[in-house]
């Protein structure tokens, strides 16, 4: 499975208010924000557990919810 539709099932499930919209959305620009969020989340969740990296813990942290914001905000749009 791709990355864009590992982010794109990841969202659904984080944002169960938006699921129908996220699973039909086909704008390259929301598919490349699914692509973003999984890799994102991939990272955050790989540096969860280093201590010396909790910095950018809290970094990929900040980028995932602004990246549900984003994608609550384009799908509320129209």
């Amino acid at each position: 499975m791709s990355r864009q539709e590992l982010g794109r099932k990841r969202l659904a499930m984080r944002l169960p208010q938006m699921r129908a919209r996220i699973m039909i959305a086909r704008n390259p620009s929301q598919l490349a924000l699914f692509e973003a969020y999984e890799l994102a989340v991939e990272t955050r969740d790989r540096i969860s557990m280093i201590p010396a990296e909790a910095e950018r813990f809290e970094e990929y942290s900040s980028i995932c919810i602004e990246i549900e914001h984003d994608i609550v905000r384009r799908l509320s749009e129209g």
